[in-house]
Formats: C-alpha cells, sequence, structure tokens
C-alpha cells in the first residue's frame, strides 16, 4: 500500500516505521519542519513540510494513489477536516482520525471515519487499571460505553458454560482462548481454568463484573 500519514510526532513516526518495516510505503506531511529532526533518519519515503489540508500538498504526497490516509496531528479540527478530504475529494479507501475528544469521535464515526480518541483510551485503561487490576481493557467504543477486556478464568468459572456467564445487553464472550489457540465459543463451551476469556461488556457494568462472572444465570 501506498499511506499519508498527516502528522510526524510520536504516533505518526510510529505509525511510519511500521508500515515501511512491513513494506509499505510512506509519505509524512507536517507543518513544523523541525518534526522531521527527530525521526527523519528512520524514513525512507518523502517528508513534506506543510498543512496536511493543503490540496497542493496532499498531491505532493501521493493522495491521488494513496491506499490509505492518517490523520494524528495534535489538531482535532485539522485531522477530521483532512480526514474528510481524503475520504471525500480523494477517494481514499482507508481513512482514520486521531480525536482528542470524545464526543468528537463519536460524531465522526457516524460519518464512516473511525477515530482513536487518546483521551477515552487512555483514561479507561487507567482507571480499570486502578478499579480492577486483575482485567486487561483491550477496546473501548462510541465514547466509551461498551469495552472489551480480557480475563484470565480461574477455578470458578471452572465447568461452567458460556451461556452460564454471559448476559443480555450486559456481557458477551467474544472470544475464548486455551493452550495458545482462540476460537469462538458456543453457548454450550464449558470453560476451564487458564482460559483467556474475551469479554464484550458495558462500561457501566464493570464494576459488577465479579458478580456477574461468580453468579449463576437467573440470580440478578
Amino acid at each position: 500500500m501506498h499511506v499519508v500519514i498527516g502528522g510526524f510526532g510520536r504516533v505518526g513516526r510510529y505509525l511510519a516505521r511500521q508500515l515501511e518495516e512491513s513494506g509499505h510505503t510512506v509519505a509524512v506531511i507536517d507543518h513544523d519542519a523541525e518534526s522531521f529532526a527527530a525521526g527523519a533518519h528512520e524514513l525512507k519515503g518523502r517528508r513534506l513540510q506543510g498543512e496536511i489540508i493543503d490540496r497542493d500538498t496532499l498531491l505532493k504526497a501521493g493522495i491521488e494513489k494513496a491506499d490509505a490516509f492518517a490523520a494524528v496531528t495534535s489538531g482535532d479540527n485539522s485531522n477530521i477536516v483532512a480526514a474528510r478530504i481524503a475520504r471525500e475529494r480523494f477517494g481514499v479507501k482507508i481513512v482514520v482520525a486521531r480525536i482528542y475528544d470524545p464526543r468528537r469521535a463519536v460524531i465522526y464515526q457516524r460519518l464512516g471515519i473511525p477515530t482513536i480518541s487518546s483521551v477515552q483510551w487512555a483514561s479507561s485503561r487507567l482507571l480499570e487499571m486502578i478499579e480492577h487490576p486483575g482485567v486487561t481493557l483491550e477496546d473501548a467504543y462510541g465514547a466509551g460505553e461498551v469495552v472489551t477486556i480480557e480475563v484470565v478464568a480461574d477455578r470458578a468459572l471452572s465447568g461452567r458454560r458460556v451461556i452460564d456467564i454471559e448476559y443480555p445487553e450486559k456481557l458477551a464472550v467474544t472470544c475464548l482462548v486455551r493452550n495458545g489457540t482462540a476460537s469462538i465459543p458456543t453457548g454450550r463451551t464449558e470453560v476451564v481454568p487458564g482460559d483467556i476469556l474475551h469479554l464484550t461488556i458495558m462500561r457501566d457494568s464493570v464494576a459488577e463484573l465479579d458478580m456477574l462472572l461468580g453468579s449463576k444465570k437467573g440470580r440478578l
């Protein structure tokens, strides 16, 4: 793929490095020439000083033939405008944006532009690490109302079926990893100690997780 990246901060440098290591071509745009000093030696692709919403700069970066565009500057407005330009004016198929305000993230996700909210992700993850040290937060959706978490099954869950763990509109078991092999469990799948359960759960229900996993169906 050819990927255009708007913004060459820590996230932009990481993306560029990983993409090039995977064999893709990359062009990076940043309004601050000094931003290239930190990681320019790591980048094989083009480095362009300019605004990520500027048509001529985007054309120089190869936006017309780009397979993907990532807007990862520190400005929400610039990221969203650039993402929409890439999607609507140049027809780039894969467009993603980094958004600091999770309220805006929800709006633009509805427009079909996948977004990552740094504030949402960091705050949710830190909160879970403090409140539930045995739970690993994997992802958050919308404005954080729904999250996916990882839980290692203990003896209390041994022998229970997935259908006995799940609760409508609260918790669903979406993946089970046993001895390093992942599968999508059925309701009849029995859990054994050491299984890694990937759960999709309402954010407000995380505080009830111990009760949800420890209670039999129908007790709530």
